[in-house]
Parts: structure tokens; sequence; C-alpha cells
């Protein structure tokens, strides 16, 4: 009897652990301070200045990829206010613009706004990390939907930056969106 009541505190204990570990790779991702120590510092107002190049797709929640485009964005500074003029070309064709404001509103802190975010965009920076939070009205079947985006920007070297946004609506993932921004080397857009 004791051996039986041996082996299942044992399965047990053994269970919580693989259950605990699960739980922890669902857990949300790290703040931005996780990455204040990173290198190379993402510094907002000197990447997103002159000619930034983007590279991207949305992948639907099941992983499929459903749009690949291409950015290219013409951003300028006056102070602490940035502008980010992006021009969408979509592999269908199509074209998108987007006028970004951004503003420098303390030591690594931003906000944004454009005409299809509601309200302002959050962005907190900390060491190579940028994260911003906003909800981007999108036209869908000729409606539009409010959609949340948690979107995560790492500076890979003085001259990539690698984005990924998380896309939900009400808490249920809709998809992502996988970016690379390429900085021009020489500011006239040569790489």
């Amino acid at each position: 009897m004791k051996i039986k009541m041996l082996r299942a505190c044992f399965a047990g204990a053994a269970m919580s652990g693989l259950l605990a570990g699960l739980l922890s790779g669902c857990a949300a991702p790290a703040e931005p301070q996780h990455y204040a120590a990173q290198t190379p510092v993402l510094d907002v107002q000197r990447y997103f200045n002159g000619r930034v190049l983007a590279y991207g797709m949305f992948q639907d929640r099941s992983g499929t990829v459903q749009k690949r485009f291409t950015v290219t964005m013409q951003c300028t500074w006056q102070g602490d206010t940035g502008t980010l003029d992006e021009e969408f070309l979509y592999a269908d064709g199509t074209r998108q613009r987007r006028v970004w404001t951004l503003r420098k509103t303390a030591p690594g802190r931003y906000t944004g706004t454009a005409a299809d975010v509601v309200g302002e965009a959050q962005g907190i920076v900390a060491g190579n990390a940028l994260r911003w939070n906003y909800v981007l009205a999108l036209p869908v079947d000729g409606k539009v939907v409010n959609v949340d985006f948690e979107d995560w920007m790492f500076m890979i070297d003085e001259h990539v930056v690698l984005n990924r946004a998380a896309m939900s609506k009400f808490g249920i993932s809709l998809g992502s969106v996988t970016l690379s921004f390429v900085k021009a080397r020489d500011g006239n857009g040569a790489q």
C-alpha cells in the first residue's frame, strides 16, 4: 500500500512539474526592461530617420501566409516629433499608405498616431527592443474591424531591425505580421 502511495506521489509531482513547464511556456512575453542590457541599443530617432525599407508577410493563426509586401519609409524628425511616411506594395499589386506621427514623451517612451490607429499607440524602448501596443482599424470584407496589435522590434545591427506583431481580437489570436527593416547604408537607399 505504501509503495502505491509513493508512486502516486511521484507521478503527481512529475505531472505538476510538467504542467508548470508547459504553462511557463505559455506565459506572456517579457517586458521591454528584460532587454535593457542588450546591444546594440535601439535609438528610435536615429534608426527611423531617412530612408528605411521593410519586407514583410502576414500569417493567419494557422501559420498560412496570406499577404506578402514591401514597405518604403521616409522618416524625418523635428526635435522629439517624428514622421514615418510608409508606402506599402503588396504582392498582388495593391498599394497602401500610412503616415505615423511619433512623439517621444519621456526617456524610452513614445506615443504614435496614424489615420487608421484608434487612439494612440504606446511604445516602450529598452536596450535593443521596442514594444508597441495599439489598435488598428482594418478593412475586412467591406467592414472596419478594430484589431489589437502587440509589436516587438529588435535591433540586430545598425542596419537591421526585426519585427514580430501579434494580432488579436477579444484576446483571440488572428495571426501575426513579420517584418525585416533595412536601414539604407548611405542615407540614399543604397544597400
